[in-house]
């Protein structure tokens, strides 16, 4: 076969850096942005916190000093409060881990140094719930290679006993049962509803995890009084061991920084995009003058600065880039959460969810013009506060449902009729799913039994079987 070249015309979309940078910062909330701000002023050597006031601000432009250069002062300043308002930095403390915590128990026991090491291996091997979810056989291999150490099952079994005796109460367990006994262990069984309840964990867990309670109570040959206070105490132990650690720090727990505002009085909206802590960005000085010491009478750089003055030149275009993209994302926030509060007006008025409209991120992207995708990226992990609390911005869309006189309707109506029902029944006798279904469709609702399973679980609320109580 002759070898033969041809040219080939294709029309391709492709994201340039700038694009990319914006869809990242886009999707970023507000306390996760003032830390990229503050990682990008670390890598950019050009790029500063502004401090000083807008009135002494000069204007900054490199093309005063290098003609062939477009580079005019970049400004990001959002006003969104007064010039007297003090900044107030976000406080984020890390208190100590609960492996620290564990390892630090460990050290009271008497153990040899090589126990110790194995131990502190087995603590590592416990995942965030506080559970230990490998098997030691695979543990043991892999204190060979990491340690150097050999061991076996039965002296892992062993250190992992000791382990199981560390607060908090249950740490290290292997499955349920073994998490709520480890805990009941370590309390009095000073009655006879914690006997019982050991009672039950230990010989009749299947039957408990099912709520076959009619069944149990017959086994156990106790009344419903004896068994009802049995499953209090059952109840009074934590399924997530690694909750009950607290490290003191209270600051280290996570929480919700709005990234909108939005205040309603005499009937009309005002609402502004947070920026307290994000930073005022402006171009060092210090390096354009640098340049500008670099370039010629003439408007040449001599070619031992030449390299120099690239690289500057790189640092300068890349914060005005940041810069550039830092402004799009204010003004595509904006934009976007504008149009959310015109469709949604009679639910922000007083935050009844029953007035919510149906609405779909298409909506949204119809009255804005821009595209499906960029909205999803505003609204995820976005919240704004309102003067009835705080809302995660994708709690505001819902699919339309249509009722039997031909009403469109959202989702959330349906979800407040469902949890309603569930909080109203009869727990000795909790409604089915199709019971469910049923109630709704004689409101005039046209839903079928899968879409109710699918709401309620929404919802995170269990089957009929899990919600049954004595």
């Amino acid at each position: 076969m002759a070898i033969s070249q041809r040219q080939i015309q294709n029309q391709l979309q492709t994201l340039s850096p700038q694009q990319i940078q914006m869809i990242k910062l886009l999707e970023l909330p507000t306390l996760q942005l003032e830390q990229r701000i503050k990682q990008e002023i670390e890598e950019n050597i050009v790029l500063e916190e502004n401090n000083r006031s807008e009135e002494d601000e000069e204007s900054l432009s490199v093309e005063d000093y290098i003609r062939e250069d477009d580079t005019p002062s970049y400004k990001s300043r959002i006003n969104n409060f007064s010039k007297d308002d003090k900044q107030r930095p976000v406080n984020i403390t890390e208190g100590r881990s609960m492996q620290e915590y564990l390892v630090e128990q460990l050290s009271f026991r008497n153990l040899s140094e090589q126990e110790l090491a194995v131990a502190e291996f087995l603590v590592g091997s416990i995942d965030e719930d506080g559970y230990l979810r490998r098997d030691l056989e695979s543990i043991s291999d892999d204190v060979v290679f990491s340690l150097g150490i050999e061991t076996s099952t039965e002296e892992l079994e062993r250190l992992l006993g000791i382990v199981h005796q560390l607060e908090p109460a249950g740490i290290g367990a292997r499955n349920l049962q073994e998490c709520l006994l480890l805990q009941m262990n370590q309390r009095r069984a000073d009655s006879p509803a914690k006997r019982l309840a050991k009672k039950i964990l230990t010989s009749y867990f299947d039957e408990f995890t099912k709520k076959h309670y009619e069944k149990l109570i017959s086994r156990l040959g106790v009344s419903e009084d004896e068994f009802r206070d049995a499953i209090d105490e059952i109840k009074r132990l934590s399924p997530k061991p690694a909750n009950l650690y607290s490290d003191g720090a209270q600051d280290a727990s996570p929480y919700i920084i709005p990234d909108f505002h939005i205040d309603y009085h005499d009937g009309q909206f005002d609402l502004s995009l947070n920026s307290y802590n994000i930073p005022e960005l402006k171009i060092n000085r210090h390096y354009v003058d640098m340049i500008r010491d670099m370039v010629t009478p003439k408007g040449t750089v001599d070619e031992k600065n030449r390299e120099a003055v690239q690289f500057v030149k790189s640092k300068i275009d890349s914060a005005k880039w940041f810069i550039s993209a830092i402004k799009q994302r204010h003004d595509t926030l904006m934009r976007t959460m504008q149009e959310i509060l015109n469709f949604q007006q009679e639910y922000f008025k007083d935050g009844d969810k029953s007035r919510l409209r149906p609405m779909i991120l298409k909506d949204i992207a119809d009255r804005t013009g821009l595209d499906v995708s960029t909205i999803s990226r505003v609204v995820n992990s976005k919240y704004a506060q309102t003067h009835f609390g705080i809302i995660l911005l994708k709690s505001l869309f819902s699919e339309a449902m249509q009722t039997e006189s031909g009403e469109i309707v959202s989702s959330y109506e349906i979800k407040n009729i469902l949890q309603s029902c569930i909080d109203e029944e009869d727990k000795r006798h909790p409604l089915t799913d199709e019971t469910l279904m049923n109630i709704l469709n004689a409101k005039g609702y046209c839903i079928a039994r899968r879409t109710v399973a699918k709401y309620r679980e929404m919802l995170d609320i269990p089957v009929a079987r899990l919600r049954k109580q004595i």
